[in-house]
């Protein structure tokens, strides 16, 4: 039962984890730019920035300019999880998500 639960539904969680660890990437950057300079050579603050770095330029797009830059990382983190939840309710309702409870009972 539990195996066939995550191999019968294995795009909607690749998709779904993907989506959450862009999302909590960009916030980790968000928090972690008050701490590091920009340029550090730190491992984690370069993983962060590599990770987050296709949300970002997705964010700088869809912003008017007079956002400042600072901001970027959680207007990207918001579009992820609303992305994020409407793959879900696709999926849903394409019959591909899991449910609660089993098909055909209720």
């Amino acid at each position: 039962m539990g195996e066939d639960f995550l191999l019968s539904h294995l795009p909607f969680w690749i998709v779904t984890y993907l989506l959450a660890l862009a999302g909590w990437v960009c916030i980790g950057r968000f928090m972690m730019q008050f701490l590091v300079p920009p340029d550090s050579t730190n491992y984690i603050w370069r993983s962060f920035r590599a990770l987050s770095a296709w949300p970002m330029a997705a964010a700088q797009l869809m912003v008017p300019s007079y956002v400042h830059g600072l901001f970027l990382p959680l207007i990207a983190a918001f579009w992820l999880f609303i992305l994020r939840i409407g793959f879900g309710i696709v999926m849903l309702a394409a019959g591909l998500a899991p449910r609660i409870t089993p098909p055909g009972a209720g």
